[in-house]
């Protein structure tokens, strides 16, 4: 769950981390392709063979709940592991990720509900919270006419954003497509677009709409925030805690009806903007690393 040359939206957000952190910290990453069990096994042979300052990093961090197989195998006086969703969602990612959850000193989650569905029997050392957080560099408020020339759009003609990849089912690409059609709005997804222009899809929006039913933390909201974009939302993850007073926004079980009135207003707008970027500014990246580093202190 890191950025690649083929995939550079891969694990962005874990890019985001590190790069925070390294601003605090030595950090040194070690990435992999995962997509079969032989590759697990190839990482932990690599890892086994690190051979870090002292003999052992002070603490190793995997991120996604497989990740912390390979993980086991680098020296280190203490373990951390980041959750991130899916690897507790999914039935059989859920049953190999608990069964290496014992083995380390500090499980953490993205959100305190993922926190809910945590295998707590397992969890034998710390638990915390913590989040990736919005790069608050990259996502900030650009005029509307100015990001849809960025992108070659029309100028003139207001769209709503669907920020994940469609083939994601659970992000729900058939309920921002039904409100969309009520408003009689275009609709454009963010499915492999390059990371660098998200904020231009983002600014260019009239409202951005995340219908999920289900997320680990609910980053996509954040960065609407942070632009200061209107967002509709359902109330998973972080969104009910990030949007809460944030007037222009809605946070609220599916309901095309009621979605479309939300959303109807801001399409008529010129530039409808929101003060939402306070809010963004809770969870940013570098706030988020923060809290990382006092939990990687708090095990050595």
């Amino acid at each position: 769950m890191y950025p690649t040359s083929e995939r550079p939206a891969l694990g962005r957000f874990v890019y985001d981390q590190v790069q925070a952190l390294a601003k605090l910290t030595e950090v040194e990453v070690f990435s992999f392709d995962g997509g079969s069990a032989g590759a697990y096994l190839r990482a932990a042979r690599s890892l086994r063979e690190r051979n870090p300052r002292g003999g052992r990093f002070d603490i190793v961090h995997a991120h996604f709940g497989l990740s912390a197989w390979p993980g086991l195998a680098a020296p280190a006086r203490a373990r951390a592991v980041t959750l991130h969703g899916t690897d507790l969602a999914h039935p059989r990612s859920r049953l190999i990720t608990a069964a290496a959850l014992p083995a380390y000193d500090l499980v953490a989650t993205v959100s305190e509900p993922l926190a809910d569905s945590l295998p707590r029997l397992v969890v034998r050392g710390r638990r915390a919270v913590l989040p990736c957080g919005v790069d608050l560099e990259r996502f900030v408020p650009i005029p509307r006419r100015e990001a849809r020339e960025r992108l070659g759009l029309d100028t003139e003609r207001s769209f709503v954003l669907f920020p994940a990849d469609p083939a994601r089912r659970e992000k729900r690409y058939d309920r921002a497509k039904v409100v969309a059609d009520v408003a009689a709005a275009p609709l454009h997804a963010l499915g492999g677009v390059d990371p660098e222009l998200v904020p231009f899809w983002v600014n260019a929006a009239s409202a951005v709409l995340v219908p999920s039913e289900r997320e680990g933390f609910g980053l996509a909201v954040l960065e609407a925030l942070a632009c200061d974009v209107p967002v509709l939302a359902t109330p998973v993850g972080i969104h009910a805690e990030a949007l809460a007073n944030v007037d222009g926004t809605l946070c609220a079980e599916f309901d095309a009806d009621r979605w479309g009135a939300a959303l109807a207003p801001h399409l008529e707008a010129d530039d409808p903007r929101i003060a939402g970027r306070a809010s963004a500014e809770r969870y940013s990246s570098d706030r988020m690393a923060q809290r990382v580093l006092e939990a990687w202190q708090s095990l050595v």
